[in-house]
């Protein structure tokens, strides 16, 4: 299928299906619709049925779609059959945790080096190199680096989201907790701990309530 330009709104839903789609079991129905997904994931039916058609032609009417194939579909999509070749500033406890973590291969995302104000020297963490951040404008022009990944404190991130960006890096994945100002053609995916303790705390309050 021909690949479309999407909203960054369904972009952010396209891995919730695929996660979904990957956990079910091999002896499960060949085939998936919309709705049965939708109904699965909480979501609403005209809205997962709109998103399958932009990354997939493989639905059939009052059938639903080769799971198999919308799997391969969403994936391709998605790029997660080629490697992307990233970097990530902040070699803390969190980034450091990231850099040693094989299970990115699964989504193609390849962590090439850290980076950290702190470091003066080159240092090596899990067989990957650590730089100080003065090497940070060549090492992403050198390896044509478009993805970023942050895992410095909130004080420090908006600093180095603009340094990314003048590195030529396209889309960052941060972890501090604080609004990043970019530019339109910029994507910054937010992975703020914060917001989810507070959805997973008001939802324990609510089981709690219900049982007294």
């Amino acid at each position: 299928m021909e690949r479309k330009e999407i909203s960054k709104s369904v972009l952010k839903r396209l891995p919730t299906y695929l996660n979904y789609l990957n956990s079910l079991p091999k002896d499960a129905a060949t085939y998936i619709s919309a709705t049965a997904l939708a109904n699965a994931l909480g979501m609403g039916e005209v809205q997962v049925r709109k998103d399958l058609a932009q990354v997939s032609d493989g639905g059939r009417p009052k059938i639903g779609y080769l799971r198999e194939r919308l799997i391969e579909d969403i994936s391709q999509f998605l790029g997660y059959d080629n490697t992307t070749d990233a970097i990530l500033v902040g070699a803390g406890k969190l980034g450091q945790a990231l850099l040693g973590y094989s299970g990115f291969d699964a989504y193609g995302l390849n962590i090439l080096a850290a980076f950290d104000a702190n470091i003066t020297k080159p240092k090596e963490v899990d067989g990957k190199p650590l730089l100080p951040m003065s090497d940070l404008k060549d090492f992403c022009r050198e390896n044509k680096i478009l993805m970023g990944i942050i895992t410095v404190p909130a004080a420090s991130a908006q600093q180095v989201c603009n340094k990314m960006i003048d590195c030529g890096i396209k889309a960052i994945w941060t972890f501090a907790p604080v609004h990043l100002d970019v530019p339109e053609n910029i994507l910054v995916q937010n992975e703020n701990m914060a917001t989810s303790l507070a959805v997973l705390s008001m939802h324990l309050q609510a089981q709690m309530k219900d049982k007294k």
